[in-house]
């Protein structure tokens, strides 16, 4: 096989050209077969094989830097630097990270994980290099998906000022800028890159220097034929040269036009048509499906695994399409997330009220904000890992006008395979800090309906977050009505009182097992409400439990747990408290499970903790 000559950094500039095809489809073999198993985003690294292939070979890594916006399509980065060996276990605790990293190899040389940043980051490489007087290539690579994102546009704004080369390559795999008219946009395409019309350019300009009209006049004349013929005026009238569009699966051409690109003296998008999920055809026919597919059957795609339980994205999705039916006020937005978030089923009932805005984040908030002035419910469907994007927006937007904006907020907690950039595990602590927010966490998928139901009649800010994955389906016969800031009791007995967020109550229920059979008696709360919190619960019930242990799947600054110290804290109480969650760190990735036992807070290592201090208070007396 021509890959098994592929083990480190620069092999590939040793393959033949006549041999990159098959090596292009060995690799799509690979990554077919390695991800049936592992699972992982297969359409998109699909379409960038050959891209891919032409960067490493125009390029000389690690010296030169290429940003991978978002990051998901950088698995063929990771087969031509030496990581093949490593693909048994990407995404898996302790391998490869589905993602950029820098801690991984030298040839990454931008963590990223989120989308529209690579301009901005490889903006600033740029001028850090001509700073410091050195000499390398810097590409980012940018999607056409990730270009609806209004940083993009900031940085492209910026880069326009550039006199030093930088190449932005759009990888365009929806047909989202026009096609070009005829060959005349390949001739002026080819011709601006040419070295014999850059110095005559070059020339002209000098010699004609002070005469303005005249230069003008010469502009305008150019700009006008431009415009008739190059696809890509947006990007010329911002000043960034446009070379394109061109196929992205030929090879040789990416090459040339790599090395074209290099010649200009400015910022330069080459604009690449590709095909998202190339080479297998069950992505190519479904690519959203394969975008981060779970393991498969390569015979057909389906996957290995049927899930039987329903998913707290299923219950969302049922509950949003039976409250568009009541309520015509009720509007969903989602940013490019429509399948994962749920919202499919609405958007085929009800187009009119259904609004996907693209990976913009921060328009989402506040278009939900205009839609709630103008008398309409809507709800935001987000993970909690992108709802970070939109912080001020939240606060300025929402909180300070007080709307009626719902924030449903999924992939809450860990999440597992995708790591430090797609944890959610921040979103309770910032949303506190915010005035006017009010923000609830369902124990199970009934409370998660009853909640939703709840906050599209609720006249403020409002957030619920819940996890990615199987919807626990215990405690079906505590469902009190949800009432603001009020917690639920579920089992009074005394002793510890394990006072849970959300998805912890399950954990919860099996620490309160695990102690009980040592002996323990456990009360058992269901907190509902992270802002307000139940000051009036808590504080008629400190002084009945000698240790009271809150649990929530979130940092811990900022979080449920120090609400409730700094309350007793307050009232002078004496309540000895514990608080369970993730410490101050990123979260690598790994199985949810994995995770929760690293950083002890799993139902074992919960019950521990609880024995331990039980016993030190015991030695106390």
């Amino acid at each position: 096989m021509i890959l098994d000559k592929i083990n480190k950094t620069g092999d590939v500039k040793n393959i033949p050209e006549n041999e990159l095809p098959m090596l292009s489809q060995e690799i799509r073999d690979f990554l077919v077969q390695k991800l049936s198993v592992t699972g992982g985003h297969l359409a998109s690294n699909l379409g960038t094989v050959e891209l891919t292939i032409a960067l490493h070979r125009s390029l000389n890594l690690p010296e030169d830097k290429i940003v991978w916006d978002v990051g998901h399509q950088c698995y063929t980065h990771k087969i031509l630097t030496g990581r093949k060996n490593d693909f048994d276990n990407l995404r898996k605790f302790g391998g490869i990270s589905g993602f950029p990293k820098k801690s991984e190899s030298d040839t990454d040389c931008f963590d990223t994980g989120h989308s529209s940043n690579s301009i901005s980051a490889g903006l600033g490489m740029v001028k850090a290099r001509d700073l410091r007087g050195e000499d390398y290539t810097v590409v980012s690579v940018i999607g056409d998906g990730a270009l609806t994102g209004g940083m993009a546009y900031e940085a492209l704004n910026n880069a326009a000022k550039l006199e030093t080369n930088f190449i932005i390559i759009l990888n365009d795999n929806n047909m989202s800028i026009s096609e070009s008219i005829g060959g005349m946009s390949k001739y002026l395409g080819h011709i601006r890159t040419m070295d014999g019309y850059l110095n005559l350019k070059a020339d002209v300009y000098k010699q004609l220097s002070g005469q303005t009209r005249v230069i003008e006049k010469i502009r305008h004349v150019k700009n006008n034929f431009k415009q008739f013929f190059v696809p890509g005026m947006l990007f010329e009238n911002l000043g960034i040269t446009y070379l394109g569009p061109i196929d992205g699966h030929n090879e040789a051409l990416l090459e040339h036009e790599l090395q074209e690109a290099k010649k200009v003296k400015k910022a330069v998008m080459l604009h690449v048509i590709t095909k998202k999920g190339k080479g297998y055809e069950p992505a190519e026919k479904h690519p959203s499906r394969f975008h981060g597919a779970e393991p498969f059957n390569i015979e057909n795609g389906i996957p290995a695994h049927h899930r039987k339980v329903a998913a707290y994205q299923d219950i969302f999705s049922t509950v949003m399409w039976k409250l568009g039916e009541r309520d015509p006020r009720v509007c969903a937005i989602t940013a490019a997330m429509a399948d994962g978030t749920g919202l499919k089923r609405f958007r085929n009932k009800f187009p009119d009220r259904f609004f996907d805005v693209g990976i913009s984040e921060e328009h989402a908030v506040t278009f939900a904000a205009g839609l709630a002035e103008g008398g309409m419910r809507p709800v935001f469907a987000v993970y909690s890992t992108f709802l970070q994007r939109a912080y001020d927006q939240i606060i300025e937007d929402v909180c300070l006008q007080n709307l009626p904006v719902v924030l449903a907020i999924d992939r809450a907690g860990l999440v597992g395979s995708d790591g430090e950039t797609h944890q959610g595990i921040f979103d309770l602590s910032y949303l506190s800090s915010m005035p006017n927010m009010h923000i609830m966490a369902p124990k199970n998928k009934w409370e998660l309906s009853d909640m939703l139901k709840f906050a599209v009649n609720f006249d403020g800010p409002i957030a619920i977050r819940y996890p990615r994955g199987e919807a626990y389906a215990g405690l079906v016969d505590w469902r009190a009505p949800i009432e603001m800031g009020k917690a639920e009791p579920i089992f009074e007995e005394g002793g510890v009182l394990l006072l849970a967020v959300g998805s912890m109550v399950k954990t919860a229920v099996m620490v309160r097992e695990i102690l009980a059979a040592q002996g323990i008696a456990c009360s058992l709360t269901n907190a509902r409400f992270v802002k307000p919190i139940d000051e009036e619960y808590i504080l008629s019930v400190a002084d009945k439990h000698p240790l009271i242990v809150t649990m929530e799947e979130n940092v811990l600054s900022g979080g449920f747990g120090e609400k409730v110290r700094s309350l007793l804290g307050e009232k002078g109480r004496n309540t000895k408290i514990m608080n369970i969650g993730i410490p101050d760190q990123f979260v690598t990735h790994g199985s949810p499970d994995t995770l929760m036992a690293m950083l002890g807070i799993d139902e074992k290592s919960i019950a521990q903790k609880i024995k331990a201090e039980l016993d030190r208070m015991e030695d106390k007396r």
